[in-house]
């Protein structure tokens, strides 16, 4: 998903193919990298050094040849918080001043979460160079 205009039907769409749009991006990968993503808490170390390997600031990431890239490791994260935290998918397409506004997030994790956009961990990650940044995030947000 990119922060052009995009109505419920698209994100609808988005969600519905979340496991067919996963599986093409495993399959752009190494295969060293694909054998250890497994949504586990430790995988997002592994593909943050990928990340980090492959991008050196984040204008390389949001180029627009790598729209398909930067959204299969979206949804990688993404449904790798989900899958740990609980919660769902949404994304917020009313308030312009949302600074997720357009993006898909993941929320209901707990009452009154906080949502966490995951295309901002992914580019944060590259600006912060730790190699565990999105993994910290995710075990900050169990911890609370």
């Amino acid at each position: 998903m990119s922060n052009n205009a995009i109505s419920r039907d698209d994100f609808d769409q988005w969600i519905f193919l979340m496991d067919d749009a996963l599986e093409e991006f495993f399959q752009s990968l190494p295969a060293e990298l694909r054998g250890k993503l497994d949504h586990s808490i430790s995988s997002l170390d592994v593909i943050e050094g990928w990340i980090l390997s492959k991008y050196r600031t984040i204008q390389e990431i949001q180029a627009p040849g790598e729209a398909t890239v930067l959204d299969g490791l979206a949804r990688y994260v993404g449904e790798t918080f989900r899958k740990n935290l609980g919660g769902y998918w949404d994304i917020d397409l009313k308030n312009e001043k949302s600074i997720y506004f357009n993006f898909p997030v993941i929320t209901g994790y707990k009452e009154n979460s906080t949502p966490i956009g995951i295309h901002s961990l992914v580019t944060a990650s590259i600006d912060r160079r730790t190699g565990e940044f999105i993994k910290t995030v995710l075990l900050n947000t169990l911890d609370r």
